[in-house]
Order: structure tokens, then sequence, then C-alpha cells
């Protein structure tokens, strides 16, 4: 099996882990390809027992892997999906960052995870993406989001006036910060900061999420993912940001977001003993006395 890897910049201390993720992987007969940027990057850090093909983006990426490793954090596989796109290329995420609801192979079971990797031991996760449409094309071919589709107020003066519909009815106009649009994986991100509530991958949703919302009575509204969602905002100011996953523009306020389900799905690699479960167990601290827990999430 090929196998891609792809990260971004992490801290020194880190390349411990990635070194011996590459040498498991040697063992384990498993051939690598790297992301180019990447690949400058770790260059004069670290020696590969023979060198690697490089892949600079989407079509170089479809040609060479049959899967693809995201060492790093949540933020990473974020970065990833927008190489993967709609390839239907697995992604499987070592973390090597904080928290990691996605990237979740910890650090001390990459041996474990990779032999599971190349033994055919793991199991494929099917996880919905959003979809937007604008008149502008704000984000060109990249207008997809594995997690959430945010609206921010520009800078800290007054709030702005989101008015929502769901399949041309109107659901609300939230005086806020902002909102968010997540999807069933984005509900442990941005949106479960500001109180929305957890959903399985499997649970075909969407959440809708007030950002500190004036009127206290508001809260997140779920519904399902065939919905169609209309997005317009007033405000003082006349123009906003509107943020897909980690990408963010501006926007003017005259122009009408549309939000949908997306028609392809990313594909996350699940090793077999884990599970949606166990992760919000683990990273939340479920059923533990958070007075003598001691964490390096």
């Amino acid at each position: 099996m090929k196998v891609a890897l792809f990260g971004r910049n992490f801290a020194e201390d880190r390349f411990v882990y990635f070194q011996r993720l590459l040498e498991v992987m040697e063992r384990s007969g498993l051939s690598v390809c790297v992301y180019k940027p990447f690949y400058d990057f770790i260059d004069c850090k670290f020696v590969f027992s023979r060198p690697p093909d490089l892949y600079n983006n989407h079509h170089e990426l479809c040609e060479q892997a049959e899967m693809l490793i995201s060492v790093g954090g949540d933020g990473t596989i974020l970065d990833a999906v927008t190489l993967v796109r709609d390839s239907g290329i697995p992604i499987m995420g070592v973390n090597l960052g904080r928290m990691g609801f996605l990237s979740g192979i910890p650090r001390n079971e990459i041996d474990g995870a990779i032999r599971a990797l190349a033994e055919g031991a793991y199991s494929i996760e099917k996880r919905a993406l959003l979809h937007i449409e604008s008149p502008q094309s704000l984000f060109g071919d990249l207008d997809f989001a594995l997690n959430e589709l945010t609206i921010n107020k520009k800078d800290t003066g007054s709030m702005i006036l989101v008015h929502v519909y769901v399949n041309d009815l109107l659901l609300n106009s939230y005086w806020a910060d902002g909102l968010i649009v997540a999807t069933p994986t984005g509900s442990t991100a941005y949106s479960l900061s500001c109180n929305g509530p957890i959903i399985t991958p499997d649970s075909e949703n969407f959440v809708i999420t007030p950002i500190a919302s004036h009127n206290l009575t508001v809260r997140p509204v779920v519904i399902p993912d065939k919905s169609i969602i209309r997005i317009n905002v007033e405000g003082r100011l006349t123009h906003y940001l509107v943020g897909l996953d980690s990408r963010y523009t501006v926007m003017d306020s005259s122009v009408e977001i549309v939000v949908r389900k997306e028609n392809f799905t990313v594909n996350m690699v699940q090793i077999h003993g884990n599970n949606f479960f166990n992760t919000i167990r683990q990273k939340l601290l479920w059923g533990q006395d958070v007075r003598f827990h001691e964490t390096t999430l």
C-alpha cells in the first residue's frame, strides 16, 4: 500500500514521534509519498532511508496514494480534506497536537495503529460535509467544509443580525456576534464551545448555533442535513467574515449564502477497537473525577 503523508509545521519535540511513525511504516511494508511543502519542513531535520516520492496537489495525490496519514492535529486534517476532496482516499489522523477529535491516534499508539493499517484491521467511517453557494464563489472549488460554516462580525463593534431560513421558512433572526452551521463532525468543534450539542457522525443532521446571542432564550437547533439553509446578514457595517473550516474571507452583507449537504463524503480511518464514544469520553474526561486527573491532551 502506498501512503501519503501530510502535515504542517510542528514543534521540535514532536520529531521523535514522526521518526517513530516512519520507522514503523517502513517495517510494515508501507511505501510513502510526502506533501512537498511538508517535506521542505522536515527535510533538514530528518533523513529518510530512501528519498520519498512527492506530491503537490489534489491530482498528484490521487495518482500516487491509496491512503493519507495526517500528522498533526485536527486543523491539519481539515487542511488534508482540501487535498483529498471527492477522491475517496481514506484519512487517518496521528495526533501530534492537543485535543484531537479527528486525529484519533495518540502519539503512544502509533506502532499499533500502523500495524493495524498494514494488516487491514480498520474500518472506514464516512463523514458528511456541507457545501455553500454564493454569487461571488468566495472559496472557489474549495466551497465545502468538514466541520462548519461560520459567520462573524468583522471587528469588535456592534452585533450583527443574521436571518436564517430553512427550506424557505424563517427559522430566526439572530442578534449575535455570529452564527455557526456545523456538520456532525463539527459538533465537537466551534459549535461545542458555543454550547451546541454533540452529534454522532452518522446522524445526518446540521446544527445551527448562534455565537454570543443577545437573546438568552435562543438555543442551538438541530435540523436534517437534507435541508436547504439560506443566510442573510444585516448590521451597521457592510462586510463580515465568513469561514469554511480554517479558511476565511470577507463578504459583503448584501450577498446571500446558501448551505446544503455536499454530494460526497470524507472517509476517515477507524482502527478496530476505537470508536466515537471512546473518543469523546477520553477527550472530555467523562466519567472521571477531574479533581485528580492529569492529562496531556
